[in-house]
C-alpha cells in the first residue's frame, strides 16, 4: 500500500499544502480616500490588506510603531488585532471613521451594502481636501488557523511589499485593478469574484515575501532556500512516508550532517521534529472534521499505536485528539459570532 501511495503523482508544494489547511476565505474589498486630517480605523476580527495607490500614508497596528507606505506599496496584515491608516503628514487626525468589515452568508446583498457604505465614507472629505486625498484599496479575509498556529506563529503581523522605483509589479496591479472593478460595480457573482481575487492576492504576496525575506527563521524561510525547500516540499507532500534524516538529505542533495545543520539553522528546529509537527497538524485537520476515527488518523500519521499518537498530539496542541472536533466547532462558532457583531 505504501509503495502504491508513493507511485501516485504528487502535485503542489509546502506553501500550497499549508494554505489548503488554513482554508483562506476572502470577503470584502473596497476603495477609499484618505484626506489630510482623516484617520481610518480597521477593527479587530479579521486579517486585512491595504494597497496605497498614490501619495504617502502611515499604517499602525496595536503595540507597534507606524509603517510608512509610499505610492504603490502593499501591506498584508495577518494578525486580527486591528489597525489604523492615516495621512503621513497628519499629526492629529480631526476626522476619524471606522471601516466596517461585517458580512453575512448572503454574499451578493452584503457585498453591495458594504460597497455603498464605503462610497458614503469616501464623500466625507470636502471638495477642498480632494486634491490631498490618498487613494487606497483595502480588504479583509479570514482563515482557519486552528491546527496551524505553531506554523503560522513565525509569520510577521505585517508583511510590507515596497514598490520603490521599480513600479507596481504587474501581478499586484492586475489583481488590485480587478478587485477595484468588482467592488465598484457589484453584480451577480461579485462576492465570489472578490473572494477568489483576495485568495490570489494573499497567496502571491506570501510567495513574493518568501523569496525576499532574508534570514528569518521558520518553514517559510526554508522555502526560500533551494535545497532545504526541496526537503520541506517532500515532507509536506508525503507526511506519512517513513522519512529519515538520510532520505531527506538525499532529497535536498546534501550530506546528512550538512543538511541537518542547515535545516535547523534555517527553519529553527531539526528536520524530524518539524516532520512530527507537520504530521500532527495534518492529523488535527482530519480530526477537526469529526468524520475519521482517532485510530485511523494515528496510523495514517505514522504512529504504531493510538496511545503514542495521543501523547504526541496532546503535547503539541494541549488537548487530546478525541476533543479536536468539539474544539473546532467552538472555534467556528466564535469566528461566526465575531463576523456578525
Amino acid at each position: 500500500m505504501l509503495e502504491e501511495q508513493r507511485a501516485l503523482p504528487q502535485q503542489g508544494d509546502a506553501l500550497s499544502q499549508v494554505l489548503k489547511l488554513i482554508r483562506l476565505r476572502g470577503d470584502i474589498a473596497f476603495r477609499g480616500e484618505l484626506g489630510a486630517v482623516t484617520e481610518v480605523t480597521f477593527p479587530p476580527g479579521a486579517a486585512g490588506f491595504v494597497h496605497l495607490h498614490d501619495g504617502e500614508a502611515l499604517i499602525s497596528q496595536r503595540d507597534c510603531g507606524p509603517v510608512l507606505l509610499q505610492s504603490g506599496d502593499f501591506v498584508l496584515l495577518l494578525h486580527a488585532d486591528g489597525y489604523t491608516l492615516r495621512d503621513q503628514a497628519c499629526d492629529d487626525a480631526r476626522r476619524r471613521c471606522q471601516a466596517e468589515a461585517n458580512t453575512d452568508a448572503n454574499a451578493e446583498a452584503s457585498a453591495e451594502a458594504y460597497c455603498s457604505q464605503s462610497s458614503e465614507a469616501q464623500t466625507m472629505e470636502t471638495t477642498t481636501k480632494r486634491n490631498t486625498a490618498r487613494c487606497f484599496l483595502a480588504g479583509v479575509f479570514y482563515f482557519d488557523g486552528g491546527p496551524l498556529r505553531s506554523l503560522l506563529s513565525g509569520l510577521p503581523g505585517l508583511i510590507h511589499l515596497k514598490c520603490d522605483d521599480g513600479g507596481v509589479p504587474p501581478w499586484l496591479a492586475t489583481l488590485s485593478h480587478l478587485l477595484t472593478e468588482e467592488s465598484d460595480n457589484v453584480g451577480p457573482g461579485s462576492s465570489l469574484m472578490i473572494s477568489r481575487l483576495i485568495d490570489m492576492l494573499v497567496i502571491r504576496t506570501l510567495r513574493t515575501w518568501v523569496s525576499s525575506q532574508g534570514n528569518r527563521l521558520g518553514w517559510l524561510s526554508g522555502l526560500g532556500d533551494e535545497r532545504i525547500g526541496r526537503a520541506l516540499n517532500a515532507m509536506h507532500l508525503e507526511p506519512a512516508r517513513a522519512w529519515t534524516v538520510e532520505s531527506l538529505a538525499e532529497t535536498a542533495r546534501m550530506s546528512r550532517s550538512i543538511f541537518s545543520d542547515r535545516f535547523t539553522a534555517v527553519v529553527g528546529m531539526p528536520p524530524l521534529r518539524y516532520l512530527t509537527r507537520w504530521r500532527l497538524t495534518v492529523a488535527a485537520d482530519l480530526l477537526r472534521a469529526g468524520t475519521v476515527k482517532v485510530t485511523h488518523v494515528a496510523h495514517s500519521a505514522g504512529y504504531g499505536s493510538e496511545a503514542a499518537f495521543s501523547r504526541a498530539f496532546k503535547a503539541q496542541f494541549g488537548y487530546p485528539p478525541s476533543d479536536a472536533h468539539r474544539i473546532a466547532q467552538t472555534e467556528i462558532f466564535r469566528a461566526r459570532s465575531s463576523e456578525t457583531r
